[in-house]
């Protein structure tokens, strides 16, 4: 089991001094993300879809390893809640094909108070070109039915495995060949605990054999808790026998390498 490790968003403030090094410009964040993570979920695309150009823009600033993940306008999940799906998702994929092979993943976050619609999640999931890997977040208990799982199974769509407050907030189905999991944030102070993290691990290699991957992201930003947990949580992919992509060093993640005394690593200009 290979599981893709990466955080949700990259462009945080409170990051600069802890994972970015305090004098590096805010331009070069994106080079600098990509030489610990081999994956970034795009959330800014949920509040504003970016033009085609700025995702052309990612996959050539972004080394041929990496992967995104592409969280849907809230305008399909949130404002038309599924409607008339056509228009909202072929706008997507014309922008998000920008990223070329790195597109990974599609994540449809739900909103809490939509309760479950097979119909409408089947004629959404039905506009995605053949092949997308899409994942779905439901929020709303309704959606835990036998009928939505099959669902799921048929257009080898998955369930988006979530954590909040240390603990599962979906069932943990394997609807698809490939698992996606986010962390929302932890006990106390957005972190999560070890055996928390561990307990995860385990999940994860229990449900994916050797041969597939799952795509994990940290989606507990505040003070880079994100960062350091998935340090952490890579160690426990290690010990629970699968195989994480790169990931900083607790020194990195938390600051401590960048100090006076240390050499902040040189990185490439723009594209």
């Amino acid at each position: 089991m290979t599981v893709i490790i990466g955080t949700s968003g990259w462009q945080y403030r409170d990051w600069r001094g802890l994972f970015y090094p305090p004098k590096l410009p805010q331009r070069l964040w994106l080079e600098h993300y990509e030489q610990f993570f081999a994956t970034v979920e795009s959330n800014n695309a949920f509040y504003r879809l970016p033009e085609r150009e700025t995702f052309v823009k990612w996959r050539e600033r972004t080394p041929p390893d990496f992967r995104w993940a592409v969280k849907a306008s809230r305008f399909l999940t949130h404002i038309k809640r599924l409607r008339e799906p056509q228009e909202p998702v072929g706008r997507l994929m014309e922008r998000a094909a920008g990223l070329g092979e790195k597109l990974d993943t599609i994540l449809l976050q739900l909103p809490p108070t939509l309760k479950a619609d097979a119909d409408l999640l089947r004629e959404c999931l039905a506009q995605f070109p053949g092949g997308t890997r899409v994942a779905v977040e439901p929020r709303h208990d309704s959606w835990w039915t036998d009928e939505i799982r099959a669902l799921l199974e048929r257009y080898g769509a998955a369930l988006c495995w979530a954590d909040r407050d240390e603990k599962p907030v979906a069932p943990l189905w394997r609807t698809a060949d490939w698992g996606y999991l986010r962390f929302h944030h932890g006990f106390e102070s957005w972190r999560y605990r070890s055996e928390t993290l561990q307990l995860w691990a385990d999940r994860l290699a229990a449900t994916w054999p050797a041969d597939e991957d799952v795509l994990v992201y940290f989606n507990n930003d505040p003070g880079g808790a994100a960062t350091i947990d998935a340090v952490h949580f890579a160690e426990a992919v290690r010990r629970a026998g699968g195989t994480p992509t790169r990931v900083p060093t607790a020194g990195q993640a938390t600051g401590l390498a960048w100090q006076p005394d240390q050499k902040t690593p040189g990185l490439p200009a723009p594209a």
